[in-house]
């Protein structure tokens, strides 16, 4: 073999070596009969980043519309959230009979939310033990959300009122135990319910729900922490979650609907929702928890002890620290598969992997089985838009997206728009309209390793 036959051959190994690390194509199946409940929307917590930006236009419309914003230097695609959860504050820097809140020493200012009723002396909303006038800045923010569409609001608790409290410190007790006093427990609801009322009369806030607990299981809240919190035991959550469902009843709130129990872990919310007890589940129509057990726990579990008593979940809160986005999705992912929620909370690469989600799958969407552990797929019965989110966690390869399980999957031919992102860095929040089409059944695309994907495909019915 001559010189530049072996050159040739060499590189016709290198090109097939390529071809073998890209991978095969993958082809997955959209189940198109099998529904995963009605997508209710995205949503943020307005504590605490509201307490500071709460009078921002711009954070407004990126949060809470789909305009294009300029933020730092950058035209950011709002991310269109629906939902807002406006906290509760538990702390007040007056003296009552010689007695005043307990702060810690590592409490962070900005997690110090002002509540409104300020001294036990009178439950009147009226009366001096009230004061309607602090915590402007997020009162501004949940307004500026309600008038860009916002419809979903929210109004959550992470302490009781600091004079509520065994040792008046609203960050918790000396070793994390339980820190509400026996006797304030109705007057916690009471609290929420006088919030809500005023909030409906005087603010023009009508609250979808009442979250009275925040990660009430946890043993971390303790007098030494860094925000407010506070460790309140499953049967006196269920006495509270009785005591607020009457208090809003006694108020005309008789939609307003009472949610618990904003657990940390899915684990957590697992053995709450055993041990709640029939007469509190009973009033809670939807059951809230929290993201941070991350990849681990429970999330079947979390779904089948609420759907077995026809009880909604929401993912409430959910953070961390990766700012390239990849625990975010993967976590989005898992949820998605196993947790079957109805609603989920300078810009990293984190916010645009967030946005192929919350653009484009909406409320009132039908959220089915992608067919896939990451795929996500989503049905407008009204429009017959299909939205399918993927993601390529293995080496780079063409997604087949197989839509013969549905009554019509688009039309052959169609142009398929898709949005895309790669996790770390990499193209941010990327359209293109002209390269994809259905063909045959199918919408197929390339992905890079650790893309992420979004399509939209017209016309489909199920």
């Amino acid at each position: 073999m001559d010189r530049m036959a072996r050159t040739a051959l060499g590189r016709l190994a290198a090109i097939l070596a390529v071809a073998q690390l890209a991978g095969a194509d993958t082809t997955i199946t959209i189940e198109a009969g099998v529904s995963r409940g009605t997508w209710e929307g995205w949503g943020t917590s307005l504590a605490w980043w509201a307490k500071i930006f709460g009078d921002r236009d711009d954070l407004a419309d990126i949060f809470f519309t789909l305009n294009d914003t300029q933020f730092s230097g950058q035209n950011l695609p709002g991310l269109g959230f629906n939902i807002a959860r406006h906290n509760v504050g538990a702390s007040s820097w007056n003296t009552v009979d010689g007695e005043k809140m307990a702060e810690s020493p590592n409490v962070i200012p900005s997690r110090q939310i002002e509540g409104h009723w300020i001294n036990w002396e009178s439950d009147d909303p009226t009366s001096a033990s009230w004061d309607w006038t602090v915590d402007a800045n997020q009162r501004a923010m949940t307004a500026k959300a309600r008038d860009r569409g916002a419809n979903r609001i929210e109004l959550f608790s992470n302490s009781p009122m600091w004079w509520m409290c065994k040792n008046h410190n609203p960050s918790g007790s000396g070793d994390g135990s339980e820190n509400i006093q026996s006797w304030n427990l109705q007057q916690h609801a009471v609290y929420m319910a006088t919030v809500a009322k005023y909030a409906q009369d005087n603010w023009g806030i009508t609250f979808e729900s009442v979250a009275p607990f925040n990660e009430p299981s946890a043993d971390w809240w303790k007098a030494d922490g860094k925000q407010e919190g506070c460790h309140v035991s499953v049967p006196t959550q269920a006495t509270i979650i009785g005591h607020l469902r009457a208090e809003l009843d006694s108020r005309g709130l008789t939609t307003m609907a009472v949610s618990a129990s904003d657990e940390s872990l899915y684990d957590q919310a697992v053995s709450t929702l055993k041990n709640l007890g029939d007469a509190a589940l009973k009033v809670v129509p939807r059951f809230n928890v929290h993201g941070y057990q991350y990849g681990d726990g429970s999330r079947d579990g979390v779904f089948s002890q609420a759907n077995s008593r026809g009880i909604r979940v929401w993912n409430s809160e959910y953070g961390e620290n990766d700012a390239t986005g990849e625990r975010l999705l993967s976590n989005l992912f898992l949820d998605f598969r196993w947790l079957y929620p109805t609603a989920l909370g300078a810009p990293a690469q984190k916010y645009f992997v967030l946005a192929q989600f919350s653009r484009h799958i909406r409320e009132g969407m039908t959220i089915l089985d992608g067919g896939a552990r990451n795929v996500v797929a989503a049905h407008d019965p009204k429009t017959g838009k299909l939205v399918i989110v993927a993601v390529n966690w293995d080496a780079a390869q063409t997604l087949n997206f197989d839509l013969a399980k549905f009554g019509k999957a688009g039309t052959e031919g169609a142009r398929v728009v898709r949005w895309s992102t790669q996790i770390g860095s990499g193209d941010r929040y990327v359209q293109h309209a002209d390269d994809t089409t259905v063909s045959g059944n199918k919408v197929s695309a390339w992905f890079e390793k650790g893309s992420v994907q979004t399509f939209e495909v017209e016309g489909v019915t199920i």
